[in-house]
């Protein structure tokens, strides 16, 4: 079932099309992610979404039904650029926006306390907002986000700012919120990223959707046929008709590709052994980061362009 539906979706302003006949499903309990390159359409798709702005054309449907601008009260924003009172102290400013979103004093006092311990900041809620650093100022953004407990987040560049260890403590969370049923957009550049927690993709590229579905089979549906082969010490394989050697790696390891996509593995493996020793045969898939840029590339070739 899908959680979030946007069909068909067209922006346009004055002379640029940001969104053109763009179309995403959202599987309900997934984690999405929303990529593509700056200026590709995905923020003023997410705009959309939050009706902060509206489509010229096309529809949004949130759990089957078409949405509605008070769906908003069920869906946590983190938007790229960050929007805290940096007057205000940590637990006032958290207690206002948990207070908006509908939560009761005694609640919104519960969850900020579970938060500020979880994330170990429990000496900074008396503080103002502008006495924290940069990335613990996106911490208390994050709590704001997923205090009231939404159904749909987004989030738009989350790990901007974090070092590696809170960048993965906010991994964790994000993948923890999943496990609680909650449907999450996540929209990055970081690749690794998006391989360590997205199932599902849609990468925007000049208004367009160039590239859909889930990771697995995005990486499968890429790749090239390369496989890192490791053999007992002496003499590495040569060219066949069956393969060409790509790549050695030191005495022991080598890349090798197969020259026909309808060579079968066991086939391959058989050729190499009649070379080697093998000790290893693994296949390399190619990395979200290297398809990302393999399909933007394609897409900003105008030769290929309609």
């Amino acid at each position: 079932m899908y959680y979030l539906e946007a069909n068909n979706i067209v922006k346009q302003y004055a002379s640029h099309k940001a969104l053109d006949d763009v179309t995403v499903h959202v599987p309900e309990n997934c984690i999405y992610g929303l990529l593509g390159p700056n200026g590709a359409g995905k923020t003023t798709l997410i705009r959309i979404i939050n009706h902060i702005t509206g489509p010229d054309s096309g529809e949004v449907f949130i759990n089957g039904r078409l949405s509605v601008p008070s769906d908003v009260d069920n869906i946590g924003y983190l938007p790229e650029e960050r929007g805290l009172y940096k007057k205000m102290k940590v637990g006032e400013q958290l207690m206002y926006l948990a207070r908006l979103k509908g939560l009761s004093r005694i609640d919104a006092q519960t969850r900020i306390r579970q938060w500020l311990q979880k994330f170990e900041i429990t000496d900074w809620e008396k503080k103002k907002v502008e006495e924290l650093s940069k990335g613990m100022q996106q911490k208390i953004q994050f709590i704001a986000t997923v205090i009231h407990r939404p159904r749909l987040l987004i989030f738009d560049e989350p790990f901007s700012g974090f070092d590696p260890v809170n960048a993965n403590l906010l991994k964790n969370e994000i993948l923890e919120l999943r496990k609680e049923g909650a449907t999450i957009i996540f929209s990055t550049h970081n690749m690794s990223s998006v391989e360590e927690i997205c199932d599902e993709i849609t990468l925007i590229n000049r208004s367009h959707a160039v590239l859909q579905g889930k990771i697995g089979e995005i990486r499968e549906s890429h790749k090239k046929h390369l496989f890192k082969i490791a053999f007992t010490q002496g003499t590495p394989p040569a060219d066949t008709d069956l393969y060409n050697v790509v790549d050695t790696i030191g005495e022991t390891t080598a890349i090798v590709r197969k020259r026909d996509k309808s060579v079968t593995n066991n086939e391959l493996i058989s050729a190499l052994m009649q070379q080697c020793e093998l000790t290893m045969f693994e296949e390399i898939l190619p990395s979200m980061n290297e398809i990302f840029i393999d399909t933007v590339g394609e897409n900003n070739n105008p030769d290929m362009l309609s």
